[in-house]
């Protein structure tokens, strides 16, 4: 089976947002640039993980190889604030999320790997002398579509920036338990499943 690579390499915008009200959003990475849309749906802790490894990606990467960043922002900055481009047509589900670092362009790669049968069912062998399973899993992963997105650092900064706006959106945790509130009420486990 054939698999699609979406390359974005730099894309005209790449972003995090989300389709739907509070309690019942869809997330999306989307990427734009000649012409194409591409749109792939994902997680909201995936989202939070991404921004949170792409920070630490740029820390290291300005520790190991001098690689001049643009500084932190010290309060939010606006930014792209944008609704996702339409139409919003997911490609695919995100299962995977690779970063790299290329030193030779000092840009930040981001590939999203899309879920697949190797993700959800994986059974470990016994004492079988044969490992051609591992080849198996390698060869399902590389007929897995993907997303991947070379950012420049400043770029990645925006992203890590709109990326937590985007998750911070929602509804607020409650302070007991951390789980969303509900405009409608919340059955909180600390109250043990009773309504103040």
């Amino acid at each position: 089976m054939t698999h699609q690579v979406h390359a974005f390499e730099p894309p005209e915008r790449f972003v995090a947002g989300t389709v739907g009200p509070p309690g019942e959003r869809t997330f999306f990475l989307q990427a734009r640039g000649g012409g194409r849309l591409v749109s792939v749906a994902l997680e909201k802790v995936q989202v939070s993980l991404l921004a949170e490894k792409l920070e630490e990606l740029l820390v290291e990467a300005q520790r190991r190889f001098g690689v001049d960043l643009p500084e932190a922002p010290v309060a939010p900055v606006v930014g792209d604030n944008e609704p996702l481009d339409t139409p919003v047509d997911e490609e695919f589900r995100v299962g995977t999320l690779g970063l790299a670092f290329d030193v030779d362009t000092a840009t930040v790669v981001i590939e999203a790997i899309a879920a697949g049968e190797a993700e959800t069912e994986v059974e470990l062998g016994g004492d079988d002398e044969d490992d051609d399973d591992d080849d198996e899993v390698e060869e399902l992963d590389e007929d897995l579509d993907r997303l991947r997105v070379r950012l420049t650092p400043e770029a990645t900064r925006e992203f890590i920036a709109r990326a937590r706006r985007v998750v911070n959106a929602g509804r607020p945790p409650c302070p007991l338990c951390g789980q969303p509130l509900d405009p409608a009420g919340h059955l909180c486990p600390r109250h043990n499943g009773y309504h103040r």
